[in-house]
């Protein structure tokens, strides 16, 4: 009998080797960081590797688990899901080792309850090696929906598929076998509050002491009472008058404006101001003509509305090294950024990122590879507080690193500040590689 030629078995025993690793990965679910909410959840697979590897299909009990990083996500909000293989079906039936970071999954996550469908998800090209005979290491994926409907939504492992990249390119698509599988997690979805449209118009824009003003609005609650009153910067005044909306939602009305710090006048329902139940503050200005007594000198000050900016401690940050054939987390950190809203106007603002791939000697790395973990702190005295951004990753669609809300009256001093890592792979050829982070403030 003749011999298989060398090329022929190596190529054999790859596709064995790649086909046996992804059948039995098949046989499971994938799983995640757990939550309180998550469960493992044991359901039925079925693999079929591709015919060149010779194996039968295979069936068995796989161990599952499915996370997300929003219990409690909003109809509109994103959420993020992780599906993982928790405890595959079989080792690997051959003696011979299986290399690392050969596998790419991608599969599906059934959606069920409130909102049905399905949330494709993939994972990154790494694995460790597989010894003969070993186990095979678990596989996670993620992915995003968005919520559309609120209520109770139920995540359950779908099919997916393992593709295998050595010598050979090679699939193994494995479904499960009586689908839907058991539920591993559950969200509540909450409704979103409807926009607040309320508006409001004033007759004039300043008046004299104890003049009345006429303030007229719209897209109020039919029949409800609402209460007209003066400002000063953030604080309400004395000067308040009541009216009630018409079965339109429209209203008119007259305050007395007494108070000289006047500086808006709003309109509200219920019993004190909130931004879902009111409108304005508009601009109104006390016209102070009281006459000065003999003697006397009228002093006048003007406060100047000013610019948002920013600034950078540096413009250069030098992750550290790792080693080749091993890879993994190159680490750093931003380069402080102070962010100075001296507007004095009722707008927040908003400090994002993004980044460009990596390159280097003949090769890249990816910019979905960095990451980040924000952070922002308030200088004292500042009307606003400033809020971190997520962790995660920036990529070249971006990410917020911090932010401050609208509000009645706004401004103030920020730091903000990251902790950065960049997810090497193992075997990027030797060298220095640059990527430029561009940060945007609105």
């Amino acid at each position: 009998m003749g011999s298989t030629p060398r090329s022929s078995r190596r190529r054999r025993w790859s596709a064995l080797l790649g086909a046996a690793a992804l059948a039995v990965a098949g046989g499971g679910a994938l799983a995640a960081p757990a939550t309180a909410a998550s469960v493992d959840v044991d359901y039925p697979t079925h693999c079929v590797p591709p015919p060149i590897a010779g194996i039968p299909p295979i069936d068995g009990t796989t161990t599952g688990k499915i996370t997300v990083d929003k219990a409690t996500p909003k109809v509109g909000d994103t959420v993020t899901v992780t599906y993982t293989v928790v405890k595959p079906a079989a080792s690997n039936p051959t003696d011979l080792a299986l290399p690392a970071d050969i596998m790419t999954p991608t599969g599906k996550v059934t959606l069920g309850g409130a909102q049905s469908g399905s949330v494709t998800v993939a994972g990154p090209k790494k694995n460790d090696p597989v010894p003969g005979k070993g186990p095979f290491p678990s596989f996670s994926m993620t992915g995003t929906f968005t919520v559309t409907a609120p209520g109770a939504i139920t995540l359950s492992p779908g099919d997916y598929n393992i593709h295998t990249s050595y010598i050979l390119e090679l699939d193994t698509p494995c479904t499960v076998t009586d689908p839907p599988a058991p539920v591993s997690e559950t969200i509540t979805a909450g409704d979103n509050p409807p926009a607040n449209t309320r508006a409001i118009s004033l007759g004039s824009a300043s008046g004299g002491p104890g003049d009345t003003v006429t303030v007229t609005g719209s897209d109020f609650t039919p029949g409800a009472t609402v209460t007209l009153a003066g400002r000063a910067g953030a604080v309400q005044t004395a000067d308040t008058a009541t009216v009630t909306a018409n079965a339109q939602g429209a209203i008119s009305g007259s305050l007395v404006v007494n108070d000289r710090t006047t500086t808006g006048i709003v309109a509200y329902e219920g019993g004190a101001w909130s931004a879902e139940k009111g409108a304005g503050p508009v601009a109104y200005v006390v016209v102070d003509d009281t006459p000065v007594p003999d003697g006397s000198q009228k002093l006048t000050t003007t406060v100047k509305a000013g610019t948002l900016s920013m600034a950078q401690a540096g413009d250069a940050v030098r992750l550290s090294a790792v080693d080749f054939g091993t890879g993994g987390a190159s680490t750093g950190a931003l380069q402080t950024v102070t962010v100075k809203d001296f507007r004095g106007g009722p707008a927040g603002w908003s400090l994002t990122g993004k980044v460009t791939d990596f390159t280097g000697p003949g090769a890249k790395i990816a910019a979905g590879k960095l990451s980040w973990t924000p952070a922002c702190a308030t200088k004292a005295g500042s009307p606003s507080t400033c809020r971190a951004g997520s962790a995660g990753v920036v990529g070249a669609a971006g990410a917020t690193l911090a932010s401050a809300p609208d509000a009645t009256l706004t401004g103030g001093e920020f730091t903000a500040d990251a902790r950065l890592s960049l997810d090497v792979p193992a075997f990027t050829p030797a060298g220095s590689y640059s990527g430029v982070l561009t940060l945007t403030l609105t």
